[in-house]
């Protein structure tokens, strides 16, 4: 297959690859669909009927493009969280955000520190605009703070990457040690806290806003893909100092965001009391996702995200053949970590009871076939 002859070295460098395999290109491999959709973290308890009605009444609008300075969503966010509408950039989601903060920061041959297994996307940025990636081990099935202070020490890196809660594993930190480790860092590496996770988390995981707002060098990234349910819309939102936010408008796309996806972000914003019932499902979900694997000889990890890792015991070859199983035999998508020692477990991501049911069913079954 050909090709243009002059991409950058660096495109030409790089694997033809993405983070992640779609559900939807499973089921083109099957031939398919899939009967249970719970590997990618997403809500399936989906978002609030205020929500629906609002993005059925924006669909005739969606000729026009959204307001550039998304100056709408960033009002009430900013309302919400109790700062001003200066402290906030708006992105198309967590993802696309984290290109742009790596593009802001990275120059090609600079050291970026995450940990080993954490967020592939992140990566997939860093190595994309030419950064070195240095990693650290989790510690306990947890994020090494100490661990990635010291290699930003080491390394004198310009950026560093920490979940929490965490994906892929669901561990998660008390807000005051978050708080220690960014007070810890030189001013002069930006530190990316994801809160992709921070509706479904316990209230002391999370720091207060108060307590990072006035730090140049502190990004925190908060999505509305996962508790609030609209993966699809791709709405994401950076909270920082005004002038770190402010960066964001020299290298976005103004016009990136979707239209109907706004009006559904300010409308789920509105509807706290179905955010309040929706992450009370996922916490009965998470325990019922943790009482399926107890009860088929496996560990559940506690979780303070919407999906429970699941400890089976053995390696990665036998996890792959439970996530491969489950596919092919009864349709159900679940995931599970890239790297060792994480990848002896599997992901699955909350949901309704009638995809808990089929997960109940089947995994059994699995087992028993590959005993």
């Amino acid at each position: 297959m050909s090709a243009f002859s002059r991409f950058t070295p660096l495109i030409q460098s790089l694997p033809s690859t993405i983070p992640f395999v779609g559900p939807e290109a499973i089921e083109r491999q099957r031939g398919r669909p899939i009967a249970a959709r719970i590997g990618a973290n997403e809500s399936g308890f989906g978002p609030a009927e205020s929500v629906i009605s609002a993005v059925r009444e924006a669909a005739g609008g969606t000729w026009k493009y959204a307001d550039p300075e998304n100056h709408d969503l960033k009002q009430a966010l900013a309302a919400r969280l109790g700062i001003s509408p200066a402290n906030i950039a708006i992105g198309e989601g967590i993802d696309g955000l984290l290109g742009q903060i790596v593009r802001m920061v990275i120059e090609p041959g600079m050291p970026v520190v995450t940990s080993l297994g954490a967020y592939p996307t992140f990566n997939y940025h860093v190595v994309g605009h030419g950064g070195r990636l240095v990693t650290v081990p989790y510690a306990g099935d947890r994020e090494d703070l100490d661990g990635l202070l010291a290699a930003v020490k080491r390394e004198n890196a310009p950026l560093v990457y920490f979940a929490n809660p965490d994906n892929p594993m669901g561990s998660w930190w008390p807000a005051d040690r978050i708080v220690e480790f960014a007070r810890a860092l030189p001013e002069t590496t930006l530190f990316i806290l994801d809160e992709a996770y921070c509706e479904t988390a316990p209230a002391d995981a999370v720091p207060a806003i108060s307590a990072l707002i006035e730090m140049p060098n502190v990004v925190r990234t908060r999505t509305f893909s996962k508790a609030y349910g609209l993966a699809g819309s791709r709405i994401g939102y950076v909270i920082a100092t005004p002038g770190t936010a402010q960066a964001f408008d020299k290298i976005r796309n103004h016009f990136g965001m979707n239209r109907i996806g706004v009006a559904a972000a300010i409308a789920a914003l509105a509807d706290q009391g179905y955010l309040k019932e929706v992450t009370a499902k996922i916490a009965a979900s998470r325990q019922r996702i943790a009482a399926i694997g107890t009860g088929n000889g496996l560990s559940p990890l506690a979780s303070a995200t919407n999906f429970v890792a699941i400890d089976c015991g053995r390696d990665a070859v036998f996890a792959r053949a439970i996530v491969d199983t489950l596919m092919n035999d009864h349709g159900i998508f679940i995931r599970m970590p890239g790297v060792a020692p994480l990848n002896r477990c599997i992901r699955v991501s909350t949901g309704p009871e009638a995809e808990m049911a089929l997960f109940e069913a089947a995994l059994p079954e699995v087992l028993k076939k590959l005993a």
